[in-house]
């Protein structure tokens, strides 16, 4: 199955940038959607973007359109850039990838595969 690991977390103050990566490892060649989730403790999942790998269209929550960007960088590495971050924004990110089309409205569901997630915080 396919393997996934996210890497790029660390600590900013209001306003920084953080750069996370996703790379995959065996049979990534599968995967048709890449996501990146979100998750604060006591919450649901959030579903922040995906892309997909053919054609690479893109798609954005409204909370995070125009300041995240979600790109693939080659056959196994994905990015998500961060920028004006904001405390809201703090959060484990996990990247997560599928076999199949990516589905809207973004379900975290629809994703079989996920990587351990790596933490983002945001301080004021």
């Amino acid at each position: 199955q396919v393997q996934l690991e996210e890497s790029g977390g660390g600590s900013v103050q209001a306003g920084g940038s953080l750069r996370l990566s996703c790379v995959a490892s065996r049979y990534f060649y599968l995967v048709k959607c890449l996501g990146w989730f979100r998750q604060v403790p006591g919450t649901e999942r959030e579903g922040v973007a995906v892309i997909h790998t053919i054609g690479g269209s893109t798609y954005y929550a409204d909370s995070v359109k125009g300041r995240f960007t979600i790109s693939q960088y080659n056959a196994n590495t994905w990015y998500l850039q961060m920028n004006s971050l904001k405390p809201e924004d703090t959060a484990m990110y996990y990247c997560a990838a599928d076999p199949r089309l990516c589905a809207l409205p973004l379900n975290s569901a629809d994703f079989s595969y996920w990587g351990q997630g790596t933490q983002v915080t945001v301080s004021s």
